[in-house]
């Protein structure tokens, strides 16, 4: 499990392709080694993936490999990845962690396109697109992850959402590199999930009785 808190950003170094697979490298601020293990869970762009080796670099960084599989590879914006792109990293939480945003599991639901940018001096307001069989899970004040982000849904029109981010969240992480046109990684919260699937499956008991 995740906070969808990012921790750093990475730059991709090394890309391996095989048959619907991918081998990525990513150069991570060396303090995410700390008591890092072979088989751990590392959110990547929001995506829960394991590592399957890890190294120092230098004083100031090191390197992890994942390996990315087919299904990832469909379902994720991990197949867009080129050598210098750069992904949000988390670890993944610890007993006793702070849950500073909300409980993210790592497994992207869907993509969304970037169709609107508006800049300015303290805000940034970011409009996607997503496919209108998801719809039902966004709600205004609501959470959403994008990219392994914990963000608060602002407006929700038709397949169309908004999401205003302070300077703080655009130093930290990839969103401030995006370009119309380019997919996020979506995970809706698991709890508003819940919610709307169980009020649906109450709704059609009662007008199948």
């Amino acid at each position: 499990m995740f906070t969808g808190i990012v921790q750093s950003t990475a730059t991709v170094t090394s890309i391996k392709e095989g048959e619907n697979f991918r081998q990525l490298t990513v150069r991570v601020p060396i303090a995410m080694l700390d008591n890092l293990a072979v088989g751990a869970s590392v959110a990547t762009n929001g995506v829960c993936l394991t590592a399957v080796a890890f190294d120092r670099i230098d004083e100031c960084y090191g390197f992890i490999v994942f390996d990315v599989i087919d299904e990832t590879l469909r379902l994720t914006n991990l197949a867009t990845l080129n050598e210098g792109s750069r992904v949000n990293i988390e670890r993944s939480l610890t007993v006793g962690d702070e849950l500073g945003g909300h409980m993210v599991s790592g497994h992207i639901h869907c993509m969304a396109t970037l169709v609107e940018r508006t800049d300015s001096k303290d805000n940034c307001r970011l409009c996607f697109s997503i496919d209108k069989k998801w719809r039902k899970y966004l709600f205004a004040k609501g959470f959403i992850s994008v990219n392994g982000c914990s963000l608060t849904l602002g407006e929700v029109e038709d397949e169309r959402f908004f999401l205003h981010l302070i300077p703080e969240t655009l130093r930290l992480t990839n969103l401030s590199l995006l370009t119309l046109g380019d997919a996020v990684n979506i995970e809706f919260d698991q709890q508003t999930m819940t919610i709307v699937e169980s009020i649906e499956r109450i709704m059609a008991q009662r007008y199948n009785q």
